[in-house]
């Protein structure tokens, strides 16, 4: 095992009893109904026997090319069926998953196939000529052909042999500063989810999870197919993120859930042209809690008739950690109560637990009471970086980097990220909290808050906003004074007419810096 990585000291089991590799995740779909309808995308249909064997196709393919247990496979390519073939034909070597987001640049992709040490890097045509490395590269023609030449061959025997608290897949964090590290996960780790979902009915094999968010992220791959193989329902791979787009997959392919971004959602929700009708088959989209304004949850609600389920989760969970239902939030920040694996802890400087109600930083551990307790495992750690790993998982928990609290009734309500508090003064600026201040301004459609260095106060608030409207610098500035103290509102706002976004969709504050220079 890697040295950045911690070997784990418990072996929990599943209390469902299904199986914990994820080479193995749709076996009882196999035996119980293998023509059910498994997998959709833009270039294609298959039902769990039809993805059975193309999986097993595509590992030979891999293994052909040398591809032997842990050793990493990357992967480029858009949502479709060939994504999610690939990951399952990885991990039924023994091999390790690296996603590679397409939005990146070319240098920081190269960056992440050198960091992974990847063997294979499979992409599109198109984005082929990026990487130096040509020996690495398989175009998604050039394998697809390979495939269709492989016959019908067996499952690969490295399954039997997979060890389900090893390495199954590395996920970069989103790299908002500096470069991003890799976390690895177990394939305990990554079916924990959706194992938790089957058990307790959240979803139903009735109902399609889509994904509109890239499956290159891990959290997707956990959220959607993953949870779809396990509640034995089908997985929608859908490829438009415009509103109209989406639309259309949702009313054609009668979505039931898929999680997003809440400007994918916005653009969604009050496009002229996309009706209830359409979106009829939508029981509940999902949403990140600290970045889902009440307005925006009342929206839905009031144009649809239904609620946006909001959650909280991160990269090294993986995925979410926390959840609530659609009832509007009692106060801003909201992310719901810990799903039945996890137990949430919010710690203060000194590492010890603080009372509710208090700020501090939030952790996340496994969950010591009900069915589920003792089941969740952190993850690995991250990838050839053990200091890091060791200080992320001190002390047994997840240390997530986010300042929140809990509240006696176990709900969670998020403050913003401990590394972008700002000191002002020697007072405390939560940005989360000017951001939603900011967002509730109708002529605001995003904003964006940070600190930069102040010869006289340490740090000064300043602000970017995304408008949607007509607004004056003043006329925000008024707004944020007669809601928050004076010692929050921004010395300086300026206006972009987009926001850098990273592939989750998150604003990549560093390069708004530039503006107040």
């Amino acid at each position: 095992m890697d040295p950045g990585l911690i070997a784990p000291t418990r072996r929990p089991k599943f209390p469902s009893g299904r199986t914990q590799r994820v080479s193995e995740v749709f076996d009882w779909v196999l035996e119980e109904a293998p023509e059910r309808l498994a997998l959709i995308g833009r270039s294609g249909r298959l039902s769990y026997e039809q993805l059975d064997r193309e999986v097993n196709r595509a590992a030979a393919v891999l293994s052909a090319r040398g591809v032997a247990a842990g050793d990493r496979v990357a992967a480029c390519l858009p949502n479709d069926v060939p994504i999610v073939v690939a990951f399952l034909a990885t991990i039924r070597l023994g091999a390790v998953w690296v996603g590679v987001n397409r939005p990146l640049a070319a240098p920081e992709k190269a960056w992440l196939l050198e960091d992974s040490g990847a063997c294979v890097y499979l992409t599109s045509a198109d984005l082929a000529g990026e990487i130096p490395n040509r020996d690495l590269v398989v175009e998604q023609d050039e394998w697809v052909r390979e495939m269709a030449e492989a016959g019908d061959p067996p499952r690969p025997a490295a399954c039997a042999a997979i060890d389900p608290f090893g390495a199954a897949a590395i996920a970069y964090t989103s790299g908002t500063t500096g470069r991003p590290k890799g976390a690895v996960h177990s394939h305990h780790n990554l079916l924990l989810p959706g194992a938790v979902s089957a058990a307790t009915g959240l979803y139903g094999p009735g109902t399609r999870q889509g994904v509109v968010l890239p499956l290159t992220i891990l959290n997707l791959v956990v959220l959607a197919p993953l949870t779809a193989f396990q509640v034995g329902s089908t997985c929608v791979a859908m490829d438009r993120i415009d509103p109209v787009g989406l639309a259309e997959w949702v009313r054609n392919e009668q979505v039931g859930h898929f999680a997003a971004v809440p400007t994918i959602l916005h653009d969604l929700f009050t496009h002229p042209e996309v009706s209830a009708e359409d979106l009829a088959s939508l029981e509940r989209p999902m949403v990140g809690g600290a970045d889902c304004p009440e307005e925006f949850r009342s929206l839905y609600r009031e144009r649809f008739g239904k609620e946006v389920g909001i959650g909280y989760g991160m990269t090294e969970a993986p995925t979410a950690v926390t959840s609530a239902p659609g009832a509007p939030a009692s106060k801003p920040g909201l992310c719901g109560t810990a799903l039945p694996q996890v137990e949430i802890h919010i710690l203060g400087d000194d590492g010890e637990a603080l009372p509710a109600g208090e700020v501090g930083e939030i952790c996340v551990g496994p969950a010591r009471t009900g069915e589920w307790a003792g089941v969740y495992t952190p993850m690995l750690g991250y990838w050839k970086r053990p200091d890091a790993t060791r200080e992320a998982l001190r002390g047994g928990l997840y240390h997530t980097g986010d300042i929140g609290l809990l509240e006696a009734d176990g709900n969670l309500y998020i403050r913003g990220r401990r590394n972008e508090l700002i000191l002002r003064g020697g007072a405390n600026v939560y940005p989360a909290e000017v951001e939603r201040v900011l967002g509730e301004h109708e002529s605001v459609l995003v904003a964006a808050v940070f600190g930069l260095p102040d010869e006289r106060l340490g740090e000064r608030v300043v602000a970017v906003v995304q408008l949607a409207g007509q607004a004056t610098t003043e006329d925000l500035l008024t707004h944020v004074r007669s809601e928050l103290a004076r010692y929050k509102t921004p010395a300086e706002i300026r206006f972009v007419d987009e926001m850098p976004r990273n592939a989750m969709g998150k604003i990549v504050k560093r390069e708004l810096e530039a503006l107040f220079s």
